[in-house]
């Protein structure tokens, strides 16, 4: 994931910052607890093609936080 375009993009429905996270190739939103599949290399933004995170998704962030 290019770190600028990672450093530009926001959660479409909280507007919160995006975590990429490798092992899924998706951008995690700890704010809305939701999860943005990254197809081609591109970011799908739209929250009809996001997911929830799972309970050790959140967690995975929390501890991200506190780094």
């Amino acid at each position: 994931m290019d770190k600028k375009l990672l450093d530009i993009l926001v959660c479409p429905v909280s507007k919160a910052p995006l975590h990429y996270h490798r092992e899924t190739n998706e951008l995690f939103c700890s704010a809305s607890g939701l999860a943005y599949p990254i197809r081609d290399d591109i970011p799908v933004m739209l929250e009809t093609e996001a997911r929830k995170l799972t309970e050790d998704e959140r967690e995975y962030l929390r501890k991200q936080a506190r780094k």
